[in-house]
């Protein structure tokens, strides 16, 4: 145990150094995995909304694809300067915990210095052993033998201690080369990135001038798809109210609410015990769910009601989130359950609901089905393709939660969207 003393006093002492900066450390990784997704986001921006140069598009979609990416690259900066920031802090840190280390170090070796000096004047084994036989009686004779064991056992501690800090010295040292790499290396990319923003912002700029010389049709044109979105979410408010109604029948005692001026239906599934569990399971789940498409997706358009970006005076509403994927994706089954509907939507395009207990996921703009009305499906089944608008070029799914019939925000529930 006395022979582990100098290792552990040390190994306290370099907890005690590198404690803040673990703190910080795990900070920066934190970072530095925002970094990475937002990254792979850009990545997957280009990816799927700027596929080809030659590709064409309305001047609504242009500005629509370049503030995604924008948005996208903004965040981008914001966390890039916020590693920054933490490193100069860290270096800052790692500066001053060099220059303690380097006084006590100094400090030491003195210490010692006076030590080695002091022992070797009284070296001789003829000196020990009169500086005992010099005792006045065997008590004193005892605490000196101790006293120089001790003294002993102290100049070896101190050496050991030297030893050590010297060694953090090192790694502090190495540490700060490393950090200062690294912030010149983020100052460089935020550099580049700034730049590539300025031009993008310029080009939508003038994209915005020339949607502003003929608002008129550009707004009409989102309305019109708005009114198309709140068809499909009339009919899928109207399955729903009709499976909840299927549910409760033959208990109208229990399905009623009896007010002061009129008799209200239940809005909610009766269930059973099996129901009941599902959905408990579900709820359970929040945040975790699995993507609803097979392949890597971009979320362009959220959910919620808000006004259009370059048409202030057009409010846009999504009861679900609208993820732009690869050609060919599918999508499947974010938790087992039974599809509830399938219904028919412009052209080609299927909607198909799964039912969880008394929550339903949705999934818009589906074609070559691989379910049908009542099956069980199990989570992460696929479901069938997403559609491929020829219009755009965009594979785009829509994706809606609810809760009987109250609709939730996707992205409370979808790990990480």
């Amino acid at each position: 145990m006395h022979k582990k003393l100098p290792f552990l006093l040390a190994l306290f002492c370099f907890f005690l150094f590198t404690a803040e900066g673990f703190s910080q450390s795990k900070k920066q990784q934190e970072l530095e995995e925002q970094r990475q997704s937002l990254l792979k986001e850009i990545q997957q921006i280009n990816s799927l909304l700027f596929k080809t140069r030659g590709e064409k598009k309305s001047v609504l979609t242009q500005v629509e694809d370049l503030d995604q990416r924008i948005s996208a690259t903004e965040n981008l900066i914001k966390i890039t300067n916020r590693q920054a920031n933490l490193l100069t802090r860290e270096i800052n840190d790692n500066l001053s915990k060099i220059d303690n280390l380097r006084t006590e170090l100094t400090e030491l070796k003195e210490d010692y210095a006076a030590m080695i000096k002091k022992s070797y004047k009284s070296k001789s084994e003829q000196s020990r052993v009169m500086f005992l036989l010099s005792s006045e009686n065997f008590l004193q004779a005892y605490k000196r033998l101790q006293y120089m064991k001790q003294y002993t056992k102290y100049r070896k501690q101190q050496g050991e201690s030297i030893k050590e800090k010297t060694e953090l010295l090192k790694i502090l040292n190495k540490d700060l080369l490393v950090q200062k790499d690294k912030k010149n290396e983020l100052i460089e990319e935020n550099r580049r990135t700034k730049t590539q923003l300025t031009k993008e912002r310029a080009n939508q700029q003038e994209l915005i001038a020339s949607l502003k010389k003929d608002e008129g049709t550009f707004a009409g044109q989102i309305r019109s798809k708005q009114k198309a979105a709140d068809a499909i979410d009339r009919e899928i408010e109207k399955i729903i109210a009709e499976a909840i109604a299927a549910s409760n029948k033959g208990n109208e005692k229990d399905n009623t609410v009896t007010g002061n001026t009129a008799t209200k239906r239940t809005s909610t599934f009766k269930m059973n015990a099996e129901a009941s569990a599902l959905a408990s399971n579900f709820t359970s789940n929040k945040g975790k769910l699995p993507w609803p498409i097979t392949k890597g997706g971009v979320v362009v358009s959220k959910y919620g009601r808000h006004r259009h970006p370059q048409f202030p005076n057009v409010e846009v509403y999504n009861s679900g989130v609208e993820i732009v994927t690869d050609k060919g994706a599918k999508a499947r089954a974010v938790f087992e359950g039974t599809v509830l509907s399938i219904f028919q939507q412009t052209g080609p395009k299927r909607s198909v609901m799964v039912q969880h207990g008394n929550y339903i996921s949705i999934y818009n703009n589906l074609t070559n089905l691989l379910v049908k009305k009542g099956d069980k499906v199990s989570t992460k089944q696929e479901l069938g393709s997403v559609y491929e608008n020829p219009a755009t070029g965009k594979t785009i799914l829509k994706f809606v939660i609810t809760q009987n019939s109250t609709r939730l925000n996707p992205a409370d529930w979808i790990y990480k969207m």
